[in-house]
């Protein structure tokens, strides 16, 4: 880790430290924004002490991060266009990654302040989306060019579509106890429980239970938030530290080889579907070139390949190419990786072409989409820590004020078990979900079920939060970066 600083130029060490201290902040808050989401049904069950509970789920946060791989870390960074991926080691590249991190702390921390649940993904997705469109209207582009549209929709129906399912699915889990067991003490609330009974905590199966989904629940969340963090942090190395973070330097010969292998049949690939591709995907007015190395068209696929090819060269290790061949080397590579991705929607193509493609993209990633040891570790700590601070707020809010009644144990175990399955799933198959959306979606779905009524002002501030996080977000995002353009670049 410390070996990057090496021959580093003071001012570039002092904000390589400022760019990573930013990324953990975001985090960090992160961390204690979105506590509420795991413990709140296991504090207000009194199935454990606060303290016990927010300091056991920021460890299953921290264990989940290093569980989680990295597919929901390069989604949400691939949210950004290629073209500006690929120049993110300049100026204006750092002033994207402080725009969109910047947007999302301050939105992040009104809502938390406030005690509204808000999701820490949808503002960050908001904060990139305004920065792709910044960009766009600062170069004279069309907005189609400055996101990556069809990611931002997947994202979009991800985040859309996973609190209908976690309300839908609580629900229905509530409704089936219920009807198996009707007389059971599970359906109490603490108050209940505790005047009727005069016992304090609930009955032990439903307490095993509501302790194993909410440590589940936030070893799902690190694992799906956490590797946002990741893909952040991996943003700032390659624009300040390209030489030693714009391909994995760690990469062994046969994962090379296995580069040239791909840049090669990708190639032959477009030459079979020319003309599929170029009536798909226009060639641009100008062909590549020097000075126009860092476009990326699916048309000039034969000269990505061949320019991967030149630059790799026969070595075996990444350590042996200079730092310009290394930042050719990803170039060609994102580029090759970005037709490869298009080429699974060109007609005509056979499913076993697609499943081929798909491989191919696999492996032209494999030495891009990667993230130290010492990253995880850095991000799991913040997002570990940031969990055992700041969670009174929200905790309130989604145990008290969804409902109109008190929250019974059957309800508080449905919520949580819907949530974090949910979650896992998602970070499992690479979808960025929000974690606060989906669990206040499954209380809610479970006090339907159960008949107990919605307080609506609580239901309104939510959907609120959830209408306005993604234009608040793209606003204050197009505005840092349009000013940080003007000031600094």
């Amino acid at each position: 880790m410390l070996e990057m600083f090496s021959g580093l130029e003071p001012t570039i060490a002092v904000t390589l430290i400022l760019s990573l201290g930013f990324v953990l902040a975001f985090e960090f808050i992160n961390g204690f924004h979105d506590t509420a989401n795991a413990v709140a049904t296991v504090i207000y069950t009194q199935s454990m002490k606060p303290q016990l509970a927010v300091v056991l789920s920021g460890i299953f946060n921290f264990l989940g991060v290093f569980a989680g791989g990295l597919a929901v870390a390069y989604a949400i960074v691939n949210l950004l266009p290629v073209d500006l991926l690929v120049s993110v080691n300049s100026a204006k590249g750092l002033v994207m990654v402080f725009s969109l991190l910047a947007s999302a702390i301050i939105w992040n921390l009104g809502t938390w302040y406030f005690g509204i649940p808000s999701s820490s993904s949808h503002t960050l997705i908001g904060s990139i989306l305004g920065v792709g469109i910044a960009n766009s209207l600062l170069n004279g582009t069309t907005l189609a060019h400055g996101v990556n549209w069809g990611k931002a929709i997947d994202v979009g129906l991800s985040l859309l579509l996973s609190p209908l399912v976690g309300g839908g699915l609580a629900a229905l889990l509530v409704l089936a106890l219920i009807k198996l067991r009707p007389l059971s003490n599970i359906h109490k609330t603490p108050f209940q429980r505790q005047q009727v009974e005069g016992r304090k905590h609930p009955p032990f199966w439903a307490r095993f239970m509501l302790i194993v989904s909410a440590m589940g629940m936030s070893f799902s969340h690190g694992s799906n938030d956490g590797q946002k963090g990741v893909g952040l942090v991996m943003l700032v190395l390659i624009g300040i530290v390209p030489a030693q973070f714009v391909v994995n330097m760690e990469s062994d010969a046969y994962q090379i080889e296995h580069t040239r292998t791909a840049a090669v049949h990708m190639k032959e690939f477009y030459q079979r579907h020319e003309a599929a591709f170029a009536a798909k995907y226009p060639a641009k007015a100008e062909p590549l070139a020097a000075g126009k190395r860092f476009e990326c068209a699916p048309t000039d696929t034969v000269a990505h390949a061949d320019a991967l090819l030149a630059a790799i060269g026969s070595v075996q290790s990444y350590q042996e190419l200079p730092a310009d061949k290394r930042w050719e080397v990803r170039t060609q590579l994102l580029c090759l990786a970005d037709a490869a991705k298009k080429a699974d929607k060109l007609p005509g193509v056979t499913p076993a072409e697609k499943q081929h493609v798909k491989s191919l993209h696999k492996d032209l990633t494999a030495t891009t989409e990667y993230a130290p040891f010492w990253v995880i570790v850095a991000v799991a700590l913040a997002l570990g820590i940031g969990t055992m601070i700041g969670w009174k707020r929200v905790v309130k809010t989604v145990g008290e004020k969804i409902g109109k009644k008190d929250m019974t144990y059957s309800q508080g175990m449905s919520a949580q078990i819907v949530a974090g399955t949910s979650i896992g799933l998602a970070s499992l198959f690479g979808f960025p979900v929000s974690t606060t959306h989906i669990l206040s979606s499954a209380v809610a779905g479970t006090m339907v079920a159960n008949r107990a009524g919605l307080q609506f002002s609580t239901i309104r501030s939510i959907l609120m939060a959830w209408v306005l996080t993604l234009p608040v977000c793209m606003s204050l995002a197009i505005g840092f970066y349009w000013l940080g353009v003007k000031l600094f670049v």
